[in-house]
């Protein structure tokens, strides 16, 4: 990445990010827990949700994570689904978000045949930056390590309590990945795993869009 790329991925970070955060909140609202909205979370103003450690990382590395939204699931109705649906409302969110961006870009290619100005350009460039980001973000958050979402799945499912895993390794997990992150380590399993989504998108656009 060089310092032209930051024009396309700031702005497509902190949208993928309040996306995300603002999901978890919202989810967990319509589940019966007014916490997030206590909080302030439910909000698309992006100070709301930031994380710096997992911002930069995200920046720098097209995977990281926000600031937790705290939940309370003694609320919830279901409390393994709502801790499930909660959980996987901020990836599936990232999901959504990705897709449209790949297909308004299938729109932008069929309506313009690849040939474009300069306006265009920079449109579909944060279009294809803000897919991948969104993908980094939602695959990333799936890993069972707290802070991430993964963990609360994880420990639902398999322990019973959303904070198994975060009593645990939550004091070493912010290390663990920005170890991760600077050696690049997670970049081979992080890009394949990115590129394969991003490619099922895409193939999926062109059979709706038919070119």
């Amino acid at each position: 990445m060089n310092y032209y790329d930051l024009v396309y991925i700031v702005p497509s970070a902190l949208i993928a990010i309040t996306a995300h955060e603002f999901a978890h909140g919202y989810v967990s609202w319509k589940m019966g827990d007014p916490t997030p909205k206590q909080d302030g979370r439910l909000s698309f103003n992006p100070l709301h949700h930031l994380d710096i450690m997992g911002t930069l990382c995200l920046i720098f590395f097209r995977f990281g994570w926000a600031k937790p939204v705290r939940i309370n699931a003694a609320y919830y109705r279901d409390r393994k689904k709502g801790v499930v649906c909660t959980a996987l409302a901020g990836p599936g969110a990232n999901f959504i978000l990705a897709f449209i961006s790949v297909f308004i870009m299938g729109i932008m290619y069929k309506t313009t045949g690849g040939r474009a100005g300069y306006a265009v350009v920079y449109i579909y460039n944060l279009l294809n930056y803000f897919a991948l980001l969104n993908i980094g973000l939602g695959v990333f958050n799936l890993i069972p390590v707290p802070p991430l979402d993964g963990s609360k799945v994880f420990g639902i499912l398999v322990h019973d309590d959303e904070n198994y895993m975060e009593r645990r390794v939550s004091r070493y997990g912010y290390i663990v990945f920005l170890i991760l992150a600077v050696t690049g380590i997670l970049s081979i399993p992080m890009g394949l795993a990115q590129n394969g989504i991003y490619w099922v998108f895409y193939f999926l656009v062109r059979m709706i869009l038919h070119f």
